[in-house]
């Protein structure tokens, strides 16, 4: 069982910005922060859909890798609404929101690339009413 998951950023407000915004629609928001004086090192910032974060970013420098992470969204709109709000808040699209059927038959998602080039996804699983 995931209990959280922690990503190195480049530039820890920008990434901040970022995916406050790219994550609004999914019900996260930023719950914890950590300063560098804190730690004796990185500054972290912690978002979660309550009031547990689970979704940590840390400055010090991106990964050199991409890194992928999803994030469940109860339904389709809010994938459509996490892409865009994504885009609005400097992302670059990855693949716009839609079936990825070879995934599954009800596999609707978006990604998009956060500020250091990770790839970011919002899915859901369920299938669309008018598809019932």
């Amino acid at each position: 069982m995931l209990d959280h998951i922690g990503l190195p950023v480049a530039d820890l407000a920008r990434s901040r910005a970022f995916y406050e915004a790219a994550l609004e629609p999914l019900g996260y928001s930023v719950v914890m922060e950590v300063s560098p004086e804190e730690t004796g090192g990185a500054g972290h910032v912690g978002l979660g859909a309550g009031a547990k974060p689970d979704f940590w970013l840390s400055s010090g420098g991106a990964l050199g890798g991409r890194l992928h992470v999803a994030f469940a969204a109860p339904s389709r709109a809010v994938v459509d609404a996490f892409h865009a709000a994504a885009l609005v808040a400097g992302g670059t699209d990855n693949g716009a929101p839609g079936l990825r059927v070879h995934y599954h038959p009800n596999y609707w998602a978006a990604f998009v690339l956060d500020p250091d080039g990770h790839n970011v996804e919002a899915v859901c699983h369920i299938p669309d009413i008018a598809d019932c």
